[in-house]
């Protein structure tokens, strides 16, 4: 009787480094605390409400849809935990909990579970969340309405709209040191760009994030507001401002390299990233928006499949 030799072939990846999902998460949630915790010591208890209700309700959600779908428990990978944490830095601190509740089921639940979980999601579940949130109840983020009975020991109007309504000339008073130092309002976990600065750069020499990516969104950023600037200067804010200001930082290192809604090649990371970025300040300066992140971080996954196919022709080979 002949005998055939059967083999087992799966599927790729062949290789593992050793790396892990719950690895990452947890570097991600230690290293954004340096963003959160300045926002909390800030903002006080609300503050600290807020996020913690954020991550809870995330993997609640998260273990409800494993329950209903009969899916194996996936909370163990602490990428609810970190998509709670996102959401809530993007927050003002005086969010209702309602309202907190609501945006981690549209991040969890509609934003990547139904998609059938972690890395078949089309779109980045916090940008997508805080699009529906914003959209459906915008009043939440009007920042200088909502956080109006805080004291601050600094200019207490939210930078983007000082810029929107009034130009360049009326930011001149909010300097790089103050804006890096976190002197200004908004999100809980967005305006402390030193705390931020670091964690992305963090993630970046750990290979958690692709530093292509935050570095060419970065250069977008800062590119395309220099030029608006250079053109009219007394309208248009400096490419430091936009840089410091809204959820710039957190799109570069949290939003815009998530592994399932970015690129993997070279190139196509590159114009990924400076692709969101450019769209970023074309929002705030000529759109109707005040902060064009969110918009552009769902516009560039929206696209990216696409980009990713880009492959530039090998050296020396033919046509």
């Amino acid at each position: 009787m002949h005998n055939t030799l059967k083999l087992t072939v799966s599927h790729a990846p062949f290789w593992h480094n050793g790396s892990s999902i719950s690895s990452k998460s947890r570097n991600i949630l230690l290293v954004s605390l340096l963003a959160v915790v300045p926002g909390c010591y800030q903002y006080g208890m609300a503050a600290v409400g807020v996020v913690t209700l954020s991550i809870a309700s995330a993997i609640i959600w998260e273990l409800a849809i494993n329950f209903i779908s009969r899916r194996p428990i996936s909370v163990g990978d602490g990428n609810a935990a970190v998509i709670g944490m996102i959401f809530a830095m993007m927050l003002p601190a005086t969010t209702p909990w309602w309202a907190v509740v609501t945006g981690t089921f549209f991040a969890v639940v509609i934003g990547k579970e139904i998609f059938g979980g972690i890395g078949a999601n089309p779109f980045n579940p916090v940008a997508l969340a805080m699009t529906i949130v914003m959209l459906s109840w915008g009043d939440l983020f009007d920042f200088n309405a909502a956080l109006v009975n805080y004291s601050f020991d600094f200019k207490g109007v939210y930078p983007l709209v000082m810029s929107k309504s009034f130009g360049a000339s009326a930011v001149e008073s909010f300097g790089m040191i103050d804006l890096l130092m976190g002197k200004q309002i908004g999100g809980l976990g967005a305006t402390f760009g030193i705390g931020l600065i670091i964690a992305g750069v963090y993630l970046m020499l750990r290979g958690f994030i692709r530093w292509e990516i935050s570095v060419s969104f970065i250069a977008g950023i800062f590119i395309t507001a220099f030029f608006f600037n250079l053109m009219k200067p007394e309208l248009y804010a400096s490419p430091g401002f936009h840089l410091l200001t809204g959820y710039t930082l957190i799109a570069a290192f949290f939003l815009a390299p998530e592994d399932a809604t970015s690129p993997v090649n070279f190139i196509p990371m590159l114009i990924y990233g400076f692709l969101g970025g450019l769209l970023t300040v074309m929002v705030r300066n000529i759109g109707v928006h005040v902060d064009g992140v969110l918009y552009a971080v769902l516009m560039i996954n929206l696209v990216h499949p696409l980009v990713d196919k880009i492959r530039p022709k090998a050296i020396g080979k033919g046509v």
